[in-house]
């Protein structure tokens, strides 16, 4: 099933993401190279032994796309013109290797676009949850969505 349109968006809706992710050593650090990142608190163990919490840690930009990715087939595949920005971005909790991730959302406002009439834009906040229950990331963003076509049917009929 495609993403929700813009109209299907409700203030104030839960989504919790059925997807769940186990985070590996190997993502950890491919990530990490990837992006030309030397911080040594991703790479080294034997200096994250000398850290506060004595082991490695994930990127947190890898905890943010993955949350960031696991929205995607409930909330925007295919209904999203793109995003406008983050208002907040939060970790609050670190992520090692082995943790599994769920994600959660909430609509927090939406208003119509003041210049094109097929589209609004949706002010979501992302959760980034652990097998503990533990709050990892948090993010308030803004995305710009597409109104539901003329003739494409409303949720409810496209689902059935």
């Amino acid at each position: 099933m495609p993403g929700l349109y813009f109209e299907e968006l409700e203030e104030g809706r839960v989504y919790d993401h059925p997807y769940t992710r186990t985070i590996t050593e190997m993502d950890n650090v491919l990530f990490t190279s990837l992006t030309m990142n030397p911080q040594p608190l991703h790479l080294d163990e034997e200096f994250a032994k000398t850290t506060q919490h004595g082991q490695r840690l994930v990127n947190s930009l890898f905890t943010m796309a993955l949350v960031g990715g696991m929205i995607v087939h409930d909330l925007t595949f295919g209904t999203t013109l793109g995003n406008l920005g983050y208002e907040r971005v939060e970790f609050p909790n670190p992520v090692f290797h082995g943790d599994t991730i769920r994600a959660s959302s909430t609509i927090l406002r939406k208003r119509e676009s003041q210049t094109r009439p097929d589209r609004g834009i949706v002010w979501f906040e992302h959760r980034g949850i652990n097998q503990r229950g533990e709050v990892v990331h948090v993010c308030e963003r803004k995305g710009m969505m597409m109104k539901r076509p003329a003739g494409v049917p409303v949720l409810a009929e496209r689902t059935r």
